[in-house]
């Protein structure tokens, strides 16, 4: 196997992980009952803990441990994701649940356009094709309409999903591993968090949730999700993010009996369906181009 379909599997496998692992973000944070500030505190803080730990314990053990913040980028993505932390707790606690996927879900139009603006990384039609299946299947998802009064919640996902698609194409332009900034960039919610707390009072109900949530769960997540770029295009990255918008109401369906409508099923049924179709159409045309490079040619 070539050193490029390696890559290129590698960063299905870690964006795959990642995505996955985001899926039950929501539902953890849902779980905890508690007030906005102290969930944001408590997860973020138990974030970076986890980051420096792993950090440090792999640069214990090998000298080629990358960076926590490489370089200019990697504040630029650091301050990108923190906005992020910030913004999606802001939409959690602001907005229907299916306002907040939907918005997030333009993560991967917003990053498929700085790639072609900013890295002329023009998108290749299969991609385009499944991208407007995509989106045909979040306009089935909330067919019946985006509930009114969530105009505030509804911006900061927006400036979340906008704040991702950035940092991505900032990874994808440096070529750097930024999986500790992203990990370190939560430093800032947290602060924030503390701050706030200190303000309106500490209530979390059950901890245990928002512990396994910072601690693990967004750690596992930001950690494949931030390295995917390094393999993947960007709009190829943010697709992954789209497993939220599918299996979130699911995870909310089975924990809190929230039956999701028939149209969220049909439409989060066609997204899974055309983000697996589009990622195997990708393995088996990179592995022909591979094995047609590698045909030997006699001349006539």
């Amino acid at each position: 196997m070539s050193d490029e379909n390696r890559n290129h599997g590698k960063g299905l496998l870690l964006t795959a992980t990642g995505g996955l692992a985001l899926t039950f973000d929501i539902p953890l944070i849902r779980l905890a009952e508690g007030d906005p500030w102290p969930v944001l505190m408590v997860r973020s803080g138990l974030t970076v803990l986890a980051g420096l730990a792993v950090w440090a314990v792999w640069r214990a053990f090998s000298p080629k441990a990358p960076p926590l913040v490489p370089g200019r980028p990697g504040l630029a993505v650091a301050g990108l994701y923190g906005l992020s932390a910030i913004t999606f707790l802001a939409a959690v606690y602001n907005t229907a649940t299916a306002n907040l996927v939907f918005i997030l879900a333009f993560n991967s139009m917003f990053a498929a356009l700085l790639s072609w603006v900013f890295l002329r990384e023009r998108p290749r039609r299969a991609t385009l094709v499944a991208m407007a299946v995509m989106f045909a299947g979040l306009l089935v998802i909330v067919g019946d309409g985006i509930g009114t009064g969530h105009f505030f919640g509804d911006m900061m996902a927006l400036v979340s999903a906008f704040s991702i698609a950035l940092a991505i194409t900032i990874t994808r332009a440096s070529g750097r591993d930024m999986g500790f900034a992203a990990l370190v960039a939560v430093a800032l919610p947290f602060l924030v968090g503390a701050v706030m707390t200190a303000h309106t009072g500490y209530r979390i109900e059950a901890p245990l949730w928002i512990v396994l949530n910072g601690g693990l769960v967004i750690p596992l997540a930001f950690f494949c999700l931030a390295n995917g770029p390094k393999y993947l295009p960007g709009p190829e990255v943010a697709m992954f993010y789209l497993l939220e918008t599918v299996l979130a109401p699911i995870w909310v369906w089975l924990i809190f009996s929230e039956v999701p409508t028939t149209a969220s099923l049909v439409g989060g049924s066609i997204l899974v369906v055309t983000l697996v179709a589009h990622s195997l159409w990708q393995l088996h045309t990179g592995r022909r181009r591979r094995r047609a490079a590698g045909t030997i040619r006699h001349p006539v």
